[in-house]
């Protein structure tokens, strides 16, 4: 596909290519065989389309009729279990039929068996008509020249709807089936800003199986994403729409839509961070902030729980208001309240700020014994770790020391903290219970040494 540069002060996306389109409009449509007669025991999941046990011939002759047409029999070798009969290639093809609440032959789960049947001749068709094709969707994609590029432009948005070519006649362009909203994605990533101050962190997407409503192109390859439902995968955090088979070759470079990421508790950290263009969660970064300010000289800092209801509304006031969440001691007094939603921050990350790939290289550390070599095998260990990860330990240690510069009024040594953050910065990896309650010493003496060697580990 030619990519053309154009001026630079209009953004032009590519053309997307229709081929795979046409083919859809192409495919067979569903033809049910009602069965004429009263079957017994007819599963009341089945409609009229079932025909109880007959036999291979008598399922050829009845679909023989059209191209498409379907019935569902019971099976003569395995009584009790079903077959779904359809018609494709002028031969009669033989399905395995599921139902769990909802009906299945592969990973798909449908509503119906009409609308099985209409995505599966869809992606027979397809598959059979552009096999090659598809195998080469992936070679030159447009993803590579629109990717992230940085054009701040933002009037260019009014101008930046894809163009298709070649649409089928009689059929709506994809200008009019709400392709402007579904591009949402695309044209932000072509038009984003970088701050200069932003961290680079890479970031994969986070891609999930998503049922498009109408019509949706690739962002990767440009080419149709076909089938009536789960036609690909979307990020959840950016918005990326793209084929399950191209998702494999996407670059590691999501940059986080605020309007995907709805809260900030329980959010991956490095998604957050990408989403709202920080170097670390605003979450760290407002309670260090309110701690040091107010509370560094607090008995039992950290230590101390505050009121749980209390820290659920800090939770639930960063969650709603991001960071124009009014934290102050007008709002909360109690500054172990403060400590306890950052606490419960890091204990609520789906990974945990030393992640799971990272946490084996750390207790490794802890063990050794000579005290160069640990420390030395500490700095390799947080090499490990994801650059945002990475920042935000760096932070909470420096902040950890100066809690056990005050620890005359506080009486928080750095020990006392590494049995408080052991467990809440590192989670063991799917280990049985012993090894994790052994664990939980070597935690602490991590904790105690990077709080202790912040300023040479770091």
């Amino acid at each position: 596909m030619a990519i053309h540069v154009f001026d630079n002060d209009e953004y032009r996306p590519p053309v997307w290519k229709s081929y795979l389109y046409q083919l859809q409009q192409e495919a067979p449509h569903p033809r049910r065989v009602t069965c004429i007669s009263e079957v017994e025991n007819r599963p009341k999941y089945y409609g009229r389309e079932y025909h109880g046990m007959i036999s291979r011939e008598e399922t050829d002759q009845l679909l023989s009729v059209a191209e498409g047409s379907y019935l569902i029999r019971e099976s003569q070798r395995q009584p009790g279990t079903y077959t779904l009969a359809l018609r494709f290639g002028n031969q009669t093809r033989n399905f395995r039929l599921f139902y769990d609440g909802k009906h299945f032959v592969g990973e798909k789960r449908f509503e119906s068996i009409h609308d099985l049947v209409t995505d599966g001749l869809i992606t027979l068709y397809i598959e059979t008509k552009a096999a090659e094709y598809i195998s080469k969707m992936t070679i030159n994609p447009i993803y590579e020249h629109v990717g992230y590029t940085t054009l701040n432009r933002e009037p260019a948005l009014k101008k930046a709807l894809p163009v298709c070519r070649d649409m089928p006649d009689g059929k709506d362009s994809p200008e009019e089936t709400g392709l402007e909203e579904r591009l949402t994605s695309l044209v932000r990533r072509a038009t984003l800003k970088e701050s200069e101050r932003a961290p680079k962190y890479e970031k994969v997407h986070n891609f999930k199986v998503h049922t498009f409503r109408g019509p949706h192109w690739c962002e990767y390859c440009a080419n149709f994403m076909w089938g009536l439902i789960a036609q690909g995968v979307k990020c959840a955090d950016c918005g990326l729409n793209v084929h399950k088979q191209c998702s494999k070759m996407v670059p590691n470079d999501c940059k986080p839509d605020l309007k995907h990421v709805k809260k900030v508790y329980s959010c991956d950290l490095t998604t957050l961070v990408k989403a709202h263009n920080t170097k670390r969660p605003m979450v760290v970064d407002m309670c260090i902030r309110e701690i040091e300010a107010r509370g560094l000289k607090s008995e039992g800092l950290y230590r101390i729980s505050g009121f749980s209801d209390l820290i659920e509304d800090v939770k639930l006031a960063f969650d709603r208001d991001g960071e124009k969440a009014d934290i102050s001691g007008n709002v909360y007094e109690d500054i172990n309240v403060i400590t306890g939603a950052l606490k419960l921050y890091f204990r609520d990350l789906p990974i945990p700020v030393i992640t799971y790939d990272a946490y084996p290289r750390f207790i490794e550390a802890a063990k050794l014994t000579d005290p160069d070599e640990r420390l030395e095998a500490l700095h390799e260990a947080l090499k490990q770790l994801p650059p945002a990860h990475c920042e935000t330990l760096r932070y909470l240690m420096a902040h950890l020391k100066r809690v056990t510069q005050n620890e005359k009024d506080n009486l928080m040594n750095a020990e006392n903290l590494g049995i408080v953050f052991g467990p809440t910065l590192m989670r063991a990896p799917d280990l049985d219970a012993m090894t994790a309650l052994n664990d939980i010493r070597y935690q602490r003496q991590v904790l105690e040494l990077l709080i202790k060697n912040e300023d040479i580990l770091f």
